[in-house]
């Protein structure tokens, strides 16, 4: 197997688009992507791709996802796509998986031109795509998941004994597994994937496509599927890998493709490739990683936000405030009870007993409406199921939390409502072709960001901000670092949930972990470091704070 692309004659790879971004290298040299061009098969000694990717150009309306984009994948190596949301990334992994098909251009699956009118079709190919939001039965068991639809069967009637020695026989062959009794819905994230790749696994593909893998794990499972690409790599695999995360970027990947604005911007070698590299190739410029400074709240500050003895199904007995001004993290490991508590207290979770004050005033009979006209607003975990309407245009979604204000005799002042969107989408940087582009067509970080502009719109006193950086890139994750330190500055009080470690000690003035639905510690975040966080996690959840 090849050691790194000098074997693979990638660096000095002709390349035939003029069109295409350089950047310059170390050296001061102008490095061009690695694409169309020569495929390898010129040369004995360099491995033909596996898939190759040639001048593809996809657009949605208006709107060009990519253009003019050539990439060669490799087999047994894990190539990398990163960019900004909307750069293209998750559209060409797509393109590759059969979920989409170019407008312009074409596929060359092992030299042989391909076109996928399926995800099916792709699978056919040997080409597997496993999306961010994973495509599991959660009803069925892991087994039932991997042979869906493949089942081994006799007289119409599943053949039970030999599906579980298929699925034992594959665990062992893949060097990884799940108890195949296992219940698809009760199993964590991470160890859904593994049903999906086995499923994968068991239709004979050796390409995959990993679409933001890690966006929805916990560092434990994180560190699972680290461990896990390596193996289906030394399987012979070819591994295609969304990511946005750019440490994950330079520990797993062996090519790495950078995206921005839909066009090539290079494609080299991971190891010669730094974080900081990669976010001014992903940026075209550098990226000040300093947040602006926590202002701490007034020592009389008042709570806007009181939870009292807040008990629910995963929550145990939960009592704390947020005062006006401060940003106010829930910590702790995957199955805590951060979410649970936030669903608690907009009353999306059914309360057992406890109270909810906002500004001192409890809150009975929690509605989404009833929480705005109090002042809570909440930015939810999904965008996708529980945030946005995906088939309405981006102005409805932004106006939905303020249409009263926007309404005369039941009906909305069109003009009114456009003046204040437009305002809200420029502040917050909302890239769209327009307010009437559907939501749909938006990048997962641009999403992110119309929900903080719905938010901005409605002027909360508490915002409840469940994993609000999930799935979006490090110039959007910045951005929302920013929102969400004004909002404090405003006086706004916030609470954070979330998983990552690096957020919460940068944004947060106190940290609240929690273990097995209860709060065991209280640290000072701008003195907290990752050691005490992630120790207080693993705190006997008896050592529990009043």
């Amino acid at each position: 197997m090849p050691s790194g692309p000098d074997d693979l004659g990638l660096p000095g790879a002709p390349f035939d688009d003029a069109n295409a971004i350089t950047q310059p290298d170390a050296a001061g040299r102008a490095v061009g992507p690695v694409g169309g061009g020569a495929t390898g098969d010129a040369n004995p000694d360099v491995p033909a791709p596996h898939l190759e990717l040639k001048r593809i150009s996809k657009h949605f309306g208006a709107t060009k996802a990519l253009d003019d984009v050539s990439v060669r994948l490799f087999p047994g190596r894990v190539h990398v796509l990163v960019g900004e949301n909307g750069a293209g990334k998750s559209t060409l992994g797509k393109i590759v998986g059969g979920v989409l098909a170019p407008n312009e251009g074409e596929l060359l699956l092992r030299g042989k031109v391909v076109r996928f009118r399926s995800p099916l079709d792709a699978l056919a190919h040997g080409i597997a795509s496993i999306a961010q939001e994973l495509a599991v039965v959660p009803e069925l068991t892991a087994e039932q998941n991997v042979f869906l639809g493949a089942e081994p069967r006799w007289s119409g009637y599943v053949r039970r004994r030999e599906l579980r020695r298929r699925y034992d026989a594959l665990c062992d062959a893949a060097g990884f597994g799940v108890p195949p009794g296992a219940v698809v819905g009760r199993l964590r994230a991470a160890e859904q994937q593994k049903v999906e790749i086995l499923r994968a696994l068991a239709r004979d593909a050796e390409l995959i496509v990993l679409d933001e893998p890690s966006s929805s794990l916990g560092k434990d499972d994180v560190a699972k599927l680290r461990a896990l690409i390596p193996s289906l790599r030394s399987r012979g695999m070819t591994i295609v890998l969304v990511s946005h995360f750019l440490g994950e970027v330079l520990e797993m990947a062996d090519d790495v493709s950078i995206l921005r604005d839909g066009r090539l911007v290079r494609t080299g070698d991971a190891a010669a490739e730094t974080e900081e590299s990669l976010v001014e190739a992903m940026l075209g410029r550098t990226l000040d990683r300093s947040l602006p400074e926590r202002c701490p709240p007034r020592a009389d500050a008042p709570a806007v936000l009181s939870v009292r003895n807040l008990r629910a199904h995963g929550v145990n007995g939960v009592s704390f405030d947020v005062r006006a001004g401060e940003i106010v993290a829930l910590a702790g490991l995957v199955g805590a009870g951060r979410t649970e508590v936030a669903q608690a207290i907009v009353g999306t979770r059914r309360t057992l007993s406890g109270e909810v004050l906002v500004a001192g005033s409890p809150l009975e009979r929690r509605t989404p409406r009833r929480l705005l006209d109090r002042g809570l607003a909440m930015i939810p975990e999904s965008r996708k199921e529980e945030g946005l309407v995906l088939d309405r245009p981006v102005r409805e979604n932004a106006a939905l939390s303020v249409l009263p204000v926007l309404s005369r005799f039941g009906y909305v002042r069109r003009g009114l409502e456009r003046r204040q969107v437009a305002r809200v989408l420029e502040r917050l940087d909302v890239r769209t072709s327009g307010a009437d582009a559907g939501t749909r067509t938006l990048s997962g970080g641009n999403q992110q960001k119309l929900l903080f502009a719905r938010v901005v719109l409605s002027a909360p006193l508490v915002l409840v901000a469940d994993e609000p950086t999930r799935g979006v890139d490090v110039g959007a994750r910045r951005s929302i670092h920013e929102l969400v330190i004004e909002l404090a500055r405003e006086g706004k009080g916030v609470l954070l949930i979330s998983s990552d470690t690096d957020e919460v000690l940068a944004i947060a003035h106190r940290i609240l972990v929690m273990q097995g639905g209860r709060i065991v510690a209280e640290l000072d975040g701008s003195t907290a470091t990752e050691e005490e966080l992630v120790g207080a996690s693993l705190l006997d959840r008896d050592r529990a704070v009043s």
